[in-house]
């Protein structure tokens, strides 16, 4: 019998994801990837993988799986309920599944997204060296339906529990450096709006950024009626639109953008933002 998993629920998002395809922004494809890397790594870990492999990244839980052959499932992230016959043998630790058998992600007690790895990793097509999903341009996998089987590689090691951490519990108030540039000089004592200000996660944040709501940044009296020019942006770059309210993109972020950027998130911040909840209180340290 083939390796593989087949999906009987997707639950409200279920995308592949692995660490993505960085270096590909001359060709305007963003890196992608899992969004929270440190818990995707981990997964993998505990599945016996290399930590690069794919899995699956799971937004509020409801996925459904059903092993068409023996393997092991691991679930980490923020504590979230893993039912196999409708016990919750918990996450954070390698679960033996037979052939036949029906693992279920319930949604986090906390936080947003799940990550579940497999022992072999998820063996579909990779596209430009990664198998990860970016709803921005559409290249890779197809976001995960019922009725989706998936292949998996081969293990490359036993499970192991014993490097097993405490599930991480995400706060509902964040408060995150920012190394302030490219175009800071846009914005009128931009130091002083950025340490005053606490946003909160908008409900149309995305895998490309993160939207805040609350009190517009102010834009420099020489700037306000100015236009920039198109140029590139980074993972992390926190850039302000129009409406003066800020966008910190994340991993399926465009790779150029025509408003300005008041600085960037150092990336070992981005997994605490990956599973910030909307409504969840952000505030941004400027950091020259």
């Amino acid at each position: 019998m083939r390796r593989a998993v087949t999906v009987l629920a997707p639950g409200p998002s279920a995308l592949v994801q692995d660490l993505g395809r960085p270096g590909y922004a001359h060709l305007g494809v963003p890196p992608s990837g899992a969004l929270d890397v440190p818990s995707l790594r981990l997964a993998n870990r505990l599945a016996g993988n290399a930590e690069g492999a794919a899995g699956i990244e799971v937004v509020l839980g409801g996925l459904v799986l059903r092993a068409e052959a023996s393997c092991t499932v691991v679930v980490t992230g923020p504590s979230t309920p893993v039912l196999l016959a409708g016990r919750d043998v918990g996450s954070h630790a390698p679960v033996h599944l037979r052939a036949g058998d029906v693992v279920e992600l319930g949604p986090p007690r906390a936080g947003l997204r799940s990550y579940l790895a497999v022992s072999g990793g998820l063996d579909v097509p990779p596209h430009l060296g990664s198998r990860s999903t970016d709803v921005l341009s559409g290249i890779g996998p197809d976001p995960l339906r019922a009725g989706d089987v998936l292949p998996l590689g081969t293990p490359v090691r036993p499970p192991t529990g014993e490097d097993a951490v405490a599930p991480p519990s995400p706060p509902d108030r964040l408060t995150v450096p920012v190394l302030l540039g490219p175009r800071e000089d846009w914005f009128a004592d931009p130091v002083a709006q950025l340490a005053a200000a606490t946003w909160s996660v908008s409900p149309e944040s995305n895998r490309v950024g993160l939207r805040l709501l609350g009190h517009p940044l102010v834009r420099a009296d020489a700037r306000a009626e100015r236009e920039l020019t198109s140029e590139a942006v980074v993972t992390g770059a926190v850039q302000v639109p129009a409406s003066g309210r800020p966008v910190i993109f994340l991993a399926d972020h465009p790779t150029t953008g025509g408003y300005p950027v008041i600085g960037v998130v150092p990336t070992k911040h981005l997994a605490a933002l990956a599973q910030a909840r909307p409504g969840t209180r952000v505030r941004l340290r400027p950091r020259a």
